[in-house]
């Protein structure tokens, strides 16, 4: 369940409420197909890309578009008005914002989960073994706006380290980005990024009595323009088929 003392995103919007357009999510491709958007937190962008190929097949006529970005970023798009059918985030604040302003035709179903882990370039040139390591390396983290840097600062804390990222990141991928191209000694990301990773990055575990567990909410946005295609979405990543494309990739059960 969302937290209802979440507050109101007011002082964020800055369009007036009053003069932001009401769009609808859906249209139609240069096919003619109807197009559901669904808005999803980056660290879903390998699982929900395979599900819109399963959700297109089963839908001929309509074209799934994905939007991924940072949780916080898409709750305030939505809140302003931008087009969206679906809102998937890798946190309750995030959704619950969008439920405050009574963006959601329902209420936020709990689909997933997520824990963290430290990424390294695949030589690990810092030789970081542990969080502790982190203290004399150059690491870095997503921006404490967002789930994966909320989390990322929980664990730094539990850990009671003092270690200071090198940098902020917009979102997990960024994170992710950054380690792979050498960029920085190592990152804090979410365990399924790592795994999609592959060999682009090495990992180092992060002890389950001080690691975070981000729990992902999905709603259908209340302006969607077609309802019924939303819910069957939604229904498709509740499914035993979706749940299990979310396991696959390392996601824990809601």
């Amino acid at each position: 369940m969302v937290n209802p003392t979440h507050r109101r995103l007011a002082a964020a919007v800055a369009v007036p409420f009053l003069l932001a357009p009401t769009l609808s999510g859906c249209a139609s491709d240069s096919h003619g197909r109807t197009k559901l958007t669904v808005l999803a937190a980056a660290s879903l962008t390998e699982t929900f890309g395979q599900l819109e190929q399963s959700f297109e097949k089963d839908h001929p006529a309509v074209d799934v578009v994905v939007s991924f970005g940072s949780s916080s970023a898409l709750a305030e798009q939505v809140n302003q008005g931008s087009p969206a059918d679906v809102i998937a985030t890798a946190d309750d604040k995030s959704i619950g914002l969008v439920a405050d302003d009574g963006n959601l035709s329902g209420d936020p179903t709990g689909f997933a989960a997520n824990t963290l882990v430290v990424v390294t370039p695949p030589d690990n040139p810092a030789d970081i073994s542990s969080l502790d390591d982190l203290a004399a390396a150059d690491f870095v983290v997503c921006d404490p706006s967002v789930p994966c840097g909320s989390a990322a600062q929980t664990i730094l804390d539990n850990a009671g380290t003092a270690a200071t990222p090198k940098s902020l990141e917009a979102d997990v991928k960024a994170v992710l980005t950054k380690v792979s191209l050498g960029e920085a000694d190592a990152g804090i990301v979410y365990v399924t990024d790592a795994e999609a990773a592959g060999d682009e990055v090495m990992t180092v575990d992060i002890p389950a009595d001080v690691n975070a567990v981000n729990a992902y909410f999905i709603a259908v946005v209340k302006d969607s323009g077609h309802a019924d295609l939303s819910d069957e979405w939604v229904s498709l990543v509740m499914s035993p088929a979706g749940q299990g494309v979310l396991a696959e990739a390392g996601f824990g059960a809601p």
